[in-house]
């Protein structure tokens, strides 16, 4: 394996941004190493792997759609069929028509309880989406966070095609932050969903607690099999506040988290591992917590979603205001993370691969915390490498 890079003062040339934003290494010192106590097997594991190249570039293809209002969930249709996109104030499903931009309203997700970081967050289709039409959504109730699923008939006026919200799962501790509230069907079928611990940092380590957790459930809302701890939704605990989820082509599931005042992270998820927090942010010498692949200032990153594109992971970034490549080896990362688009679209929110070398990125400039202008936000198309 190649040595562990420092990245405070490296700063990495060759790619570009439309724009001319600027793609550097983080201030940060980033990890290879997923955890202080790789066996040397694991890492020639990780070293016999493709390695995406250390630089990339980021091109704005167009903007797909923009005025939208505190977007916060994606889904892409199958075959071209459009975006769906969840709003989290106002808790309404909309389609964005990708050719011409039209936004269409579905319906009202009724039950959601909008305030602070909370309201309808992450959008998912269902693995039978073809046949079933059910859409899932992850939301901030008044009692709590939940998992609900619904029915879409596009036959219906606009305004009217979804059905009455199926509760699957509850009891998600909620606050005015760190509603966690990314979900996703994994390559296995299972539905994953990123819990924060609502600002009780005690709520992360409690096995018995589903705050500051990254969940695994089937698609009616069970523990799913295999899961590390019998009988439990938990997956991995410790968390702060996950907003990210993807897989590479190998099936390995990445998180992206928020810390607190010193570090962001990019995680390899490991089932059953404890990420630390509170007892750490960032990497620990304490071999029982599982160390992140990358990590940032919070100031520049402050991460959102994250998605898998030919080797890399694509991390927006919300108070950083970029978009973070991180090239892989395996389960560690290969380079020093690089940024793209800074400052040029505000806060960014949702990241979705888009097949082939292409993303779909949703601004985040609503949200309270952003400093919207004319036409924010907005869906846009990237072509990257």
């Amino acid at each position: 394996m190649t040595a562990v890079l420092a990245a405070a003062g490296v700063l990495l040339v060759g790619g570009c941004s439309s724009g001319g934003g600027s793609g550097g290494a983080p201030t940060a010192p980033w990890a290879e190493s997923a955890s202080p106590g790789a066996s040397a097997g694991a890492s020639a594991s990780a070293s016999a792997e493709a390695v995406a190249p250390a630089t990339g570039s980021v091109t704005v293809v167009r903007s797909v759609a923009q005025g939208l209002k505190s977007p916060w969930g994606l889904a892409a249709l199958p075959d071209g069929g459009g975006l769906l996109v969840s709003d989290r104030d106002d808790g309404t499903i909309s389609k964005v028509d990708e050719r011409t931009g039209k936004i269409t309203e579905l319906g009202t997700v009724s039950g959601v309880a909008a305030a602070g970081e909370g309201g309808l967050l992450g959008i998912a289709l269902s693995p039978g989406f073809a046949s079933d039409h059910m859409i899932y959504a992850y939301f901030t109730s008044a009692s709590d966070n939940r998992i609900v699923r619904m029915l879409w008939d596009a036959n219906k006026p606009a305004g009217e095609q979804l059905g009455a919200p199926d509760t699957i799962f509850k009891g998600i501790p909620k606050g005015f932050i760190h509603n966690g509230g990314r979900i996703a069907f994994g390559p296995d079928g299972m539905l994953y969903a990123g819990a924060g611990e609502s600002g009780r940092r005690g709520l992360a380590q409690d096995k018995g607690s589903l705050g500051g957790k990254i969940l695994r459930l089937t698609p009616e809302g069970d523990p799913a099999p295999g899961n590390p701890f019998p009988n439990s939704p938990v997956y991995t605990y410790g968390h702060r506040n996950v907003q990210g989820l993807a897989w590479d082509d190998k099936q390995r599931l990445f998180a992206s988290e928020f810390g607190q005042d010193t570090w962001d992270e990019l995680n390899a998820v490991k089932p059953g591992g404890d990420y630390g927090w509170p007892n750490a942010e960032g990497r620990s010498g304490d071999p029982k917590y599982v160390n992140p692949i990358a990590q940032w200032h919070t100031d520049e990153a402050s991460p959102s979603g994250i998605a898998y594109v030919n080797g890399v992971i694509w991390m927006a970034a919300l108070k950083g205001q970029r978009l973070w490549r991180v090239p892989l080896r395996g389960t560690t990362a290969a380079a020093a993370p690089q940024a793209f688009l800074t400052g040029e679209y505000g806060r960014l929110r949702t990241v979705v691969a888009a097949g082939g070398d292409k993303l779909w990125l949703v601004t985040s400039n609503t949200d309270g915390r952003g400093r919207p202008k004319a036409g924010d936000d907005r869906i846009l198309e990237l072509k990257v490498k």
